[in-house]
Formats: structure tokens, C-alpha cells, sequence
């Protein structure tokens, strides 16, 4: 057993409004600068949909995730070491700019400057953020959210592939939840296994999947990797970029931004335990009904004492340790089991968990008349709404309807359990030994999940630099201070756009020059994207601009 520690996050999608306020916020403190207009590291999507980008979803096209080979052993969907070298300089399997969407601003100095007039009123029209010129707009992050679940596009969502006849898509028999997403910090990520560059990594100490911003060559290979679709390229530096987990906030001991700033209040973020030599084993069971349990089992308890000489022997620190036993992601992973993975399907072992929305099944009970906080009411509705748990299912136990039905009650239970002790009647115990809890667990999950105060929902340990000397956060060669680091370009982006080519090369020699190591030619596979060395572009024909 190799005990490692890993950052976790696990979202309520019950108390989840779609306000958006965790992706403006992200938007702001990380990607507000030239290059990265159209990347969300955080995102809300609306269910039924077709996410962002379009169809991310449908691996058969995209080919981003694991899967198992005729011997068993895990090999990447889109190809090894042999195809990507194939592939080097034409990668067929990246998402285009109309996937996600073209980002634009308004031509706002019309309006600004417009000369006094009687005939006609002046216009902003919208203005592409890559080209600057005019635009019409087709699509946008989430543009499912207009349509709230109809029929429009029910056939582009590759979730409600298999059950399309059995799903009431008129407008008054709809259900739609909000889904936010964020890079998952998998812990068998397929985006490090991708990366030529070998650019990509996870932090030994915490488990956050960053990308080096020096070592990348913006190959894009983990782009196609990424089965989420949550590493994006900055057509400004040529570089990826992914969500980092807000890794310099954790450090200090504090939660993401998109967490901070959650109105719903519906995000957790704790340190759980794993055995790291079980993670490829755990990736390659065979049904993938059962990678969901695979993966909560290689989770250890942070009481047993054996877990805890393990993690002290890993050089783990104490108060880690004691951070992992208060974890709440760990108790509703583990204890509750009301939290479920996204997708566990494409193998990656993902570390941002969710619990699956009651929503859809307690507004139908309610729009029938009966009482949506009994508990008889609320069970008998699950089994009867087998569309709205199948798509669930689909979602977050690659298929697995009875895992999510038994979330779901559990959901329920505590509802109608603790609609008694706040109404002053007795609670029934019946109610919480019908889903494997007692009285007592189901009010501690009560308090988690309801009234949880700030400490209870982030329990962050902070960073010991004696044991992580490099940490990014600490010291003054902060990489939030280098040029062109988030929030350091506050120019808005139309005043300066166009992609990165040779102009950009040129300005990255106004750098310096660059030492390099004598006898040895400069090719696409060493080059560190500065200067122009000799031999590694065409030389400019006489007469030519």
C-alpha cells in the first residue's frame, strides 16, 4: 500500500441555481487576458445538453479517455506512442472554434461616439475577440440553458443516446438540472499520459494536474486526451492551459475561487487518502458498472492506524492527516455514499465527485398533487421516473441505475426524516434504516449537506514548504508574476489580436538571446519557442517583405 494525499471536490447539484457566479469569478482571476477568451476553466452547463464544448461527451468521435485492450491493460482511445508520432503535426481529433464558440465583444464606440441624430439609432454589433471583425453570433458556454431541456437538439446529446423514445421532451414534461464543471484532477489522467512534452504533471504532494508552461509545445495531444475537454489552447503563447485548482489559494489554506464565491453554497473540498498502487488495477476493471466502486474503494479510511503509519511514511504531515479525517468530500464519498464520480467510464479516476440532483423528482410529485417531502411519495416517484435516473446513470455510473436510485433515496429519506424534528414531531426511524442509515448519520448529513458553516465545507491543509521547497505559491518567482500570467495583461483583448506565429516569435526574441548547447540542431522537438535559430525556418526569399 502507497498512501498518497489528493485535493477533492465533491458539488451538491441539488442547491446548484445556474447563476453563473463561479465562472465569471474563475474567468476573472484566471483567464482575463488576450489568448484566452473563449476558455472557461469553469463552466455551468444545462442538462439535458450538449455541454461545452459541443458533444465533448461522445469519446467515439473524440477518442479522449482510456480503455481496455484485447490483454486487458489500459491503452490510451486515441492511440499510442506510435499514432501520436503519426499525428505529430495534424492531430484530427481536436474540437474547432465553432464547438465552443466565437468569442466577440460589441462594437461599443458607435455608441459612444455616434453624432446627435433623429433617424436612425446607432448599433453595437457584435465583433469576433480572434479576427475583430464583424461576427454573428451562433453559439455561446451555455446555450443549452435557452432551450431548458426541449426538443430541439435531443438528438446532439450523447447522454440520452439509447433512451431518446423514452424521454418526454414537451415542453411541460421536461427536467433539466445545472451541471458546473471543472478540470477533475484525475488520478490516472490521460491528458499526462498524452502530452509528447511531457509538460503535464500531478503535484506528488496534493495531487493538482498542472501543465509547465516552459515545457509545453502546444502539441495539443492533451486536448484530445482529456475525455472532459477541460485543457484548452491559448492561440496567443502556443501553450495549453488547464484549471489549476486555484493551487496558490490552497497552499494558504483556502478554497478555490469558483468554491469562494459559490452563492449555492453547493461545493466541498477536502484531502482524501489513496492507495496509489491500486489506481491501475481499480482503471482496469473490466465492467464499467463497477469502476464507480473500484474507485471509492481505493479511497482508505484516515482512522485505521494502518492507513496513518502509511501516510507517515510517505512523509504525509500530521496535520494533513488530520485534514483527511475531517474531510468532508471523504464522508459523503465514503461515509454516505451519496457522492458519485463524472463519468467514471472513460477510466481516468476522476477527483471531482457529485451528488446527483432530487430536483426532477420532487417537483413531480409536487406538480401531482401529493406531498413532495413524504417519504412513501418521494421513493415510489423514483421508481416510476426511470427516465430522468437513467440519464442520471448515464452520467455518473456509466449506466448504473440501481447506484443512482440508492443516492437518491438516501436523498429523500433525509428530507422527509428531517421534515419531522423541524416540524417538532417525531422522527421516524424506519425512514433512515430503509436506506442503511441511522437516525444519527442521517442528521450529521443533514448538517453537512444543509447548514455546513465554512470550516465544515473547506477543510484545507495548508502547505508545508520544508517538505515542498518548490511549491509555485511560496517565495517571489511566483509564475502569477511573469508576463502574460493571469491578471497581468489587463488590456482588453480586441486591442490586441491575432494568433501566435512568426510575429510572436519575433517579439519572444526581443527577450534575448538564447544560449544554446553548441553542435547540437535546433528542431520543432527542442526548440523553447524563442528567437528564430538557423535552419529551423525557411529563409525569406530575395525581394520579399
Amino acid at each position: 500500500m502507497r498512501v498518497m494525499a489528493q485535493m477533492s471536490m465533491v458539488m451538491n447539484l441539488d442547491k446548484c441555481i445556474g447563476c453563473h457566479t463561479c465562472s465569471v469569478t474563475c474567468k476573472q482571476a484566471w483567464t482575463n487576458r488576450s489568448g484566452t477568451e473563449y476558455i472557461w476553466f469553469n463552466n455551468v452547463e444545462t442538462r439535458p445538453g450538449q455541454g461545452y464544448p459541443r458533444g465533448y461527451e461522445d469519446q467515439e468521435k473524440w477518442k479522449g479517455g482510456w480503455e481496455l485492450g484485447k490483454n486487458g491493460r489500459l491503452k490510451l482511445k486515441a492511440g499510442g506512442r506510435l499514432t501520436k508520432l503519426m499525428q505529430l503535426f495534424s492531430n484530427p481529433k481536436l474540437p474547432g472554434i465553432e464547438d465552443y464558440y466565437e468569442p466577440w465583444t460589441y462594437e461599443y464606440d458607435n455608441l459612444l461616439h455616434a453624432p446627435a441624430q433623429q433617424d436612425t439609432i446607432p448599433t453595437a454589433p457584435p465583433k469576433s475577440l480572434i479576427t475583430g471583425e464583424r461576427t454573428q453570433i451562433q453559439w455561446s458556454g451555455n446555450w443549452d440553458d435557452d432551450l431548458g431541456g426541449t426538443y430541439l437538439h435531443k438528438d446532439k446529446d450523447p447522454m440520452l443516446k439509447g433512451i431518446e423514445e423514452k424521454v418526454q421532451f414537451e415542453f411541460d414534461q421536461t427536467f433539466m438540472f445545472y451541471l458546473p464543471r471543472i478540470c477533475e484532477h484525475c488520478l490516472n489522467p490521460t491528458c499526462v499520459a498524452s502530452c509528447p512534452s511531457g509538460a503535464i504533471y500531478k503535484r506528488e504532494e496534493d495531487g493538482v494536474v498542472l501543465v509547465d508552461q516552459d515545457g509545453c509545445r502546444g502539441w495539443r495531444m492533451c486536448i484530445t486526451g482529456c475525455p472532459y475537454k477541460k485543457i484548452y489552447f491559448n492561440h496567443r503563447t502556443g501553450k495549453a492551459e488547464k484549471c489549476t485548482f486555484c493551487y496558490p489559494r490552497l497552499e494558504q489554506g483556502e478554497p478555490t475561487v469558483c468554491a469562494e464565491t459559490c452563492v449555492g453554497r453547493l461545493r466541498y473540498i477536502g484531502l482524501v487518502l489513496y492507495d496509489a498502487d491500486r489506481v491501475t488495477e481499480a482503471a482496469s476493471t473490466s465492467d464499467e458498472k463497477d469502476l464507480y466502486r473500484a474507485q471509492r474503494d481505493i479511497i482508505l479510511d484516515p482512522h485505521d492506524p494502518e492507513v496513518v503509519r502509511g501516510a507517515e511514511a510517505a512523509g504525509i504531515p500530521h496535520d494533513w492527516i488530520l485534514s483527511a479525517q475531517r474531510s468532508p468530500t471523504y464522508r459523503l464519498i465514503k461515509d454516505y455514499e451519496v457522492a458519485l464520480p463524472l463519468h467514471p467510464e472513460y477510466r481516468t479516476m476522476p477527483m471531482v465527485w457529485y451528488i446527483p440532483p432530487l430536483s426532477p423528482v420532487v417537483d413531480v410529485v409536487r406538480d401531482t398533487g401529493y406531498d413532495a417531502e413524504d417519504a412513501e411519495s418521494l421513493f415510489a416517484a423514483i421508481d416510476a421516473l426511470r427516465i430522468p435516473v437513467e440519464y442520471l446513470a448515464n452520467l455518473f455510473t456509466a449506466g448504473d441505475v440501481p447506484t443512482v436510485e440508492r443516492v437518491l433515496y438516501r436523498m429523500a429519506a433525509m428530507r422527509s426524516y428531517m421534515r419531522d424534528i423541524n416540524l417538532e414531531r417525531e422522527p421516524k426511524e424506519g425512514i433512515a434504516n430503509a436506506v442503511g442509515m441511522s437516525g444519527e448519520e442521517m442528521q450529521e448529513m443533514y448538517r453537512l449537506l444543509a447548514i455546513a458553516k465554512y470550516e465544515d465545507r473547506y477543510v484545507i491543509p495548508v502547505g508545508h514548504h520544508e517538505s515542498a521547497h518548490d511549491l509555485e505559491s511560496t517565495g517571489t518567482d511566483c509564475p502569477l508574476n511573469e508576463p502574460g500570467g493571469p491578471g497581468m495583461n489587463m488590456s482588453l483583448p480586441e486591442e490586441s489580436l491575432g494568433m501566435a506565429g512568426p510575429g510572436y516569435a519575433t517579439k519572444r526574441q526581443e527577450d534575448g538571446p538564447v544560449d544554446r548547447p553548441e553542435g547540437v540542431r535546433i528542431n520543432l522537438l527542442n526548440w523553447d519557442g524563442k528567437g528564430r535559430p538557423e535552419g529551423l525556418f525557411p529563409e525569406p526569399s530575395p525581394g520579399s517583405a
